[in-house]
């Protein structure tokens, strides 16, 4: 049968349960993706002074074809965009500046560094999104950056961190619309610490001179980001999910939840509903954490369906800015950032093709026999059929075939580099 019959036919399966499917469809088409940049590079970034990777963050693999200079990685961009219905955004961080050469300290970077991303977002019809970068620098060296007990360094990255915020300021004003400002910090110790307080202090003072800075809340989105540990701050993390918590709350400002920077027995899906109660808006990087932090790409696992279902079934699709994090060199890149937003997006449609209505009647009525299999039942409705049916229908492969468009840019661009 063809991918118009095999949609049919499931169309009606859902219409059993009251779930309009042309709806879900239109939604769909309308929730952006923040697809960050660095998968392309492996997060090396286009510094005159090139620095190695610190933080924490770590790019394991040599598959060839990284892109080593902005035209590549914008390309390769283009090319996984191709392949991926929607219309999505663009993160950056701040070392994927263009400084024509010039060595720009990361403290006197400004919008004029990032005017061909702009350019380039505005003829390919996307949002862009930024973050500082507070890591790979020879001043966060020993691990700390905002929190650092040396006053200098502290004010270097303060002064970082208010030029990004103008320069997502930039964006928004540009693109029309507002931008994603988010701050993750390394700062922590390997060993456990004699003060857990001062750091943090230092943590929420240096964020308060960031932000007595103001941006225009049209243009430019604050949001903090948490960590539990990383390489080189196992036993302590300044800013850690309850500070940042806290900060966002009593600051308004985002609380962005990163799906690998809790613990193993902690998932993100649990935690949006709740915090929904307290905030107008907040954010994700969706990654795939195996063991630890290590930004696997995204699969369609049970975990990555939940977060979908948490936002659509709260009617949150407005509040959630959904972004992507990982980065895999051991596979080609451009196939990495579309499996991952593909399965972002697929996980988004089977979220609204579930008869969510009558599954929380279910629940409030204490039916949960029915609730239950009702919800076991949906696992294995033809939601295939209507994804096929969507990318046919957004122009962009069906199925498996995009991966030989890949393939074929890989022998006729990315293995001539």
């Amino acid at each position: 049968m063809s991918v118009r019959e095999n949609f049919e036919l499931a169309k009606k399966q859902y219409e059993q349960w009251g779930v309009n499917v042309q709806e879900a469809l239109e939604k769909l088409k309308n929730i952006p993706i923040s697809i960050h940049c660095w998968q392309g590079d492996d997060i090396a970034g286009f510094e005159v002074n090139q620095r190695e990777l610190s933080g924490g963050i770590d790019v394991t693999g040599n598959y060839p074809g990284k892109a080593t200079n902005p035209e590549e990685l914008r390309s390769d961009l283009e090319k996984a965009l191709s392949l991926i219905p929607g219309k999505h955004r663009v993160n950056l961080h701040a070392i994927y500046a263009e400084t024509n050469g010039v060595a720009v300290e990361r403290d006197e970077l400004e919008p004029k560094h990032f005017e061909n991303w702009v350019q380039w977002a505005k003829e390919n019809g996307l949002g862009l999104d930024f973050n500082p970068t507070l890591f790979s620098h020879e001043k966060a060296a020993d691990g700390l950056t905002l929190a650092h007990p040396n006053k200098e360094i502290r004010d270097f990255w303060i002064q970082h961190c208010i030029a990004s915020r103008k320069i997502a300021e930039y964006f928004g004003k540009e693109l029309g619309s507002p931008a994603l400002t988010n701050i993750w910090i390394p700062d922590g110790y390997k060993d456990i610490p004699s003060d857990r307080l001062t750091p943090r202090k230092r943590l929420k003072d240096s964020l308060d001179e960031i932000y007595a800075v103001e941006t225009d809340e049209r243009y430019n989105l604050d949001a903090v980001e948490s960590k539990v540990f990383g390489i080189g701050s196992e036993s302590y993390v300044v800013g850690s999910h309850e500070f940042y918590l806290g900060y966002a709350l009593k600051n308004n400002k985002l609380c962005l939840m990163d799906t690998g920077h809790y613990h193993p027995t902690e998932t993100v899906s649990n935690k949006i509903s709740s915090m929904l109660l307290f905030s107008d808006k907040l954010a994700l990087h969706v990654s795939r954490p195996v063991r630890w932090d290590s930004d696997h790409v995204v699969i369609l696992d049970d975990e990555l369906k939940e977060i979908a279902v948490e936002i659509v079934r709260n009617d949150a699709l407005d509040k959630v800015i959904i972004g992507l994090d990982f980065f895999d060199a051991s596979i080609n890149r451009v196939a990495a950032w579309t499996i991952g937003t593909r399965n972002m997006i697929k996980a988004l449609l089977n979220a609204l093709l579930l008869p969510n209505e009558k599954l929380k009647q279910l629940q409030e009525e204490g039916n949960f026999t029915e609730r239950l299999a009702l919800m076991e039942e949906f696992k294995t409705y033809p939601f295939g059929a209507i994804w096929d049916y969507y990318c046919e229908q957004m122009n962009v492969p069906v199925r498996e075939s995009w991966l030989n468009e890949v393939k074929i840019y890989e022998e006729e661009v990315l293995l001539k580099r």
